[in-house]
């Protein structure tokens, strides 16, 4: 985990650039994708997509890919193509399951480009890729070159962790997330994050998602073919969900309550977290359960803690250490989600081998950072390990990866900190990590910006050959040809000009200067006092106010200030600001003061913005 680990030195990132001319190949060369193809026999003349086009889909599961085909053509601009049953013709895309095509795996597709297209996968999955890689050729035109492909990842899980858990991530961010990772092969979204509970409500500290929202990004995750993966981080970093809980803290020596601490020697403590486990369960499809267990003695001691062991050698004896005690609570947590039909996924830096009970074999480890025990010790142990690097993270405000230099050196997922594995056996591929550790240190849009880069090199290096260009030049200018998925939003544009306006809602009225920032955000700044509109008071977590309720305030102006920069969105006769920051919505008050709330506690403020 990132959060307490800011290094405080930003990396110098190569950011993908505006559109560039395609990657010049030969005449028998590859077309060009992300990831890049590896194995490709060119044939004579082209395929070529025109408004005669269909696509032709044998059985129910090659017709679900096709109709997601159909979609994602039209949001790239390419009209209504039918989607029909029965023999192909001239221009048509052919879309297929044969599961007796053993050698292309689980994801693995085979496209041919002649007269006619086709794409076929062992599983819809497979096939489903197949439609990524064509989307990504009619990117560029109407034409595909002739040929034919066999194309399987070399990894089987190839993914993005976000911590959505303190500060509150937008879902149309989320959303144009899931579209990205899914036209780049990419196939596990790792979300850390709260969902409203109806079984605890003392827990419904901001942010958090209705389920409601989380029902229709799972639906995302499902017709992309991209696994949503929750995570509630124990039994460290639990604060979000036990700081109304102080009968649910541990105590130290001297008395005091840890607020982010869970006390795993209470059997309270166990049922709150497998029930919010079970509530998860309600909204989320996936079946792997993300328990973090990272950092529970961060900045302290097992020593502060002697009901810990105290713990431990009451159930294994005189030997046990307070490590045993830890891993304890994670094999209960993973016989709890196992008995209901889950894997467990943890991340590493606790499995430091001062511990006497192994942790449950075939427990899913995430390697982040390097301690005692190595993954290839992990692996021997029974361990499917996960590439979760700390040179892979993006920190707000912080460290963000060097994606040029890991490109350059041909980094792939046998590349952990401090180990360099000879064989990919047991390795069950990577993922780019976003941490909030200064959660007004960026914007999501500067986010987004920022992990373009990093996402799509991990999507080349766990899907195929990690340098497929000579140069990262060479496939930063690859990655621009492709561009972004069909469906994706540009989250940067304002739909008010720069100018002066009055802004009224109800009987409050008052007069700013708007200005668009960088990111896509705008400042409002009085035309009264000069000062502009942030939002701020109230208790801070990660340097931000995140108190329901708290003030919204003129105050000077700062150009790096982000919670001075507020979105405008569209509401019922006008718009709702929301600050770029805190993702909670401008609320007038009774006695017309103005506040923030998250949407679903308190109505936002709709404002008419006049021209003056």
């Amino acid at each position: 985990m990132a959060w307490s680990r800011v290094v405080g030195v930003l990396v110098g990132l190569v950011l993908i650039a505006a559109p560039v001319p395609a990657v010049a190949r030969t005449a028998a060369g590859p077309p060009t994708t992300v990831p890049a193809l590896s194995d490709w026999t060119a044939g004579q003349g082209s395929y070529v997509f025109g408004s005669g086009s269909r696509i032709v889909a044998g059985d129910q599961e090659a017709v679900d890919v096709a109709r997601t085909l159909a979609d994602d053509l039209h949001a790239a601009g390419r009209g209504t193509v039918p989607v029909v049953r029965g023999g192909a013709r001239t221009g048509d895309i052919v879309v297929g399951v044969d599961a007796s095509r053993a050698a292309l795996g689980a994801e693995g597709y085979e496209l041919r480009a002649d007269r006619r297209l086709s794409i076929t996968g062992r599983t819809g999955t497979g096939a489903f890729y197949g439609t990524r890689t064509l989307l990504q050729l009619l990117a560029r035109g109407d034409r595909v070159p002739a040929g034919r492909t066999v194309d399987v990842p070399r990894y089987a899980e190839r993914g993005v962790g976000v911590c959505a858990c303190y500060i509150h991530i937008s879902t149309e961010w989320l959303e144009n997330l899931v579209r990205d990772m899914a036209y780049h092969k990419l196939n596990q979204l790792l979300l850390e994050l709260k969902v409203r509970s109806d079984a605890h409500p003392e827990a419904n500290t901001w942010g958090y998602y209705t389920k409601d929202e989380i029902r229709r990004l799972v639906a995302l995750g499902e017709k992309y073919h991209v696994e949503i993966v929750p995570e509630i981080n124990s039994p460290g970093h639990m604060d979000p969900w036990i700081e109304n809980r102080p009968d649910l803290q541990l105590t130290d020596s001297d008395g005091r309550k840890q607020l982010s601490r869970l006390d795993i020697t209470t059997p309270e403590a166990f049922a709150y977290y497998t029930s919010l486990m079970d509530e998860y369960a309600e909204v989320f499809t996936s079946t792997s359960w993300h328990m973090g267990a990272d950092e529970y003695m961060l900045g302290s001691d097992f020593a502060k803690y002697p009901q810990v062991l105290a713990y431990a050698r009451q159930k294994y004896g005189a030997n046990a250490t307070p490590q045993d005690a830890f891993v304890d609570f994670v094999n209960r947590v993973q016989a709890h989600a196992a008995a209901r039909g889950r894997t467990l996924r943890i991340w590493n830096d606790g499995l430091t081998g001062a511990n006497t009970v192994p942790v449950a074999a075939g427990t899913t480890v995430e390697h982040w950072l390097d301690v005692a025990v190595k993954p290839s010790r992990l692996i021997a142990d029974g361990h499917p390990v996960m590439n979760a690097a700390y040179s892979l993270y993006l920190v707000r405000g912080g460290f963000h990866t060097d994606t040029g230099s890991l490109y350059e050196q041909g980094w792939d997922p046998r590349v952990f900190e401090g180990e360099r594995l000879a064989s990919p056996e047991g390795v069950t591929g990577a993922k780019i990590s976003l941490w909030p550790d200064n959660g007004r240190g960026e914007t999501e849009n500067e986010v987004a910006v920022a992990a373009d880069p990093a996402l799509r090199h991990l999507a080349q290096a766990t899907w195929g050959a990690p340098r497929p260009d000579p140069t990262y030049a060479g496939f930063t200018a690859r990655a621009a040809a492709v561009g972004h998925a069909p469906g994706w939003r540009d989250l940067t544009r304002v739909p008010v000009p720069d100018g002066t306006y009055t802004f009224r809602s109800g009987a409050t009225a008052a007069a700013y200067a708007l200005r668009r920032t960088p990111d896509g955000y705008v400042t409002l700044a009085s035309t009264t006092t000069g000062r502009c509109l942030e939002t701020r008071g109230g208790r801070l977590t990660l340097n931000v106010p995140l108190e329901p309720g708290s003030a919204v305030t003129e105050e000077p102006c700062a150009a790096g200030n982000t919670l001075q920069r507020w979105q405008l969105e569209p509401a019922a006769g006008g718009y709702a600001l929301v600050n770029a920051i805190t993702r909670m919505a401008v609320h007038i008050t009774a006695d017309g003061r103005l506040t923030q709330y998250p949407p679903d506690q308190r109505p936002a403020a709709v404002w008419q913005p006049v021209s003056r």
